[in-house]
């Protein structure tokens, strides 16, 4: 079901490009863009906006040693030499190498590709519910980019707070230097897990001087794991 209220719907919108809906929900979304150009619109500002995150990826180094794990494992050493057999015609020893080269290549991806941790995500929403950032946890840090920056008081910066799933209180994870869109920060003493709340209040310069949210809160969002649509 769609909902008819225009912030909700644009909220729909962006977990659907976010990818943080459940496949039936992202299913619905996909056949009511076919007569709905409102949303339809929505879900293309959306991609529009988040397109230039794609810049968050990384090029990953091969560990030391993967060529040599991946020989290891498919010609083990034989135990005692096989009898002779009748020599393979031409198309059976292309057949073999081809067969030789996907296993190779199999083997590689299965090394490469250790069992990856869940991906956290969320938008951080403004008191009326307007996205403002994105943020994404990746090995523990969380980057985060602005969707619509906006000019703030010049006595004032914005800190970014983090209150994992049963803490008491937050812990503060830095200052969002001026006029920055992106960043990344490093978390001390908490990790991100699903249910995290990450927020950002507005502060004196310098930050709290209580260690502890003295400010108004500006954005606020909580971790989920990311689905695939």
């Amino acid at each position: 079901m769609i909902p008819a209220d225009p912030a909700e719907r644009e909220a729909l919108a962006g977990e659907y490009v976010l990818g943080t809906l459940t496949a039936s929900e992202a299913r619905g979304i996909e056949r009511a863009m076919d007569t709905d150009d409102a949303l339809r619109e929505a879900v293309l500002a959306w991609e529009a906006r988040l397109a230039p995150l794609t810049e968050f990826a990384q090029p990953e180094t091969p560990p030391p040693g993967l060529w040599e794990r991946i020989a290891g494992a498919l010609d083990p050493p034989a135990a005692a030499a096989p009898a002779p057999a009748p020599r393979p015609s031409g198309i059976w020893r292309i057949w073999a190498l081809g067969a030789s080269a996907v296993a190779a290549a199999l083997a590689a991806l299965l090394l490469l590709s250790p069992k990856p941790e869940p991906r956290l995500t969320t938008v951080l929403l403004t008191q009326g519910d307007q996205p403002a950032w994105l943020v994404e946890a990746d090995r523990g840090a969380l980057r985060l980019a602005a969707l619509n920056p906006r000019p703030l008081p010049p006595d004032r910066v914005m800190q970014i707070w983090a209150l994992p799933p049963g803490a008491t209180a937050p812990t503060s994870l830095g200052l969002i230097p001026a006029g920055e869109g992106r960043l990344t920060v490093a978390p001390e003493g908490v990790r991100p897990e699903p249910g995290m709340l990450i927020e950002i209040t507005l502060e004196p310069p310098g930050g709290s001087p209580a260690g502890q949210p003295t400010g108004p809160v500006l954005f606020v969002g909580r971790l989920v794991v990311a689905t695939g649509s």
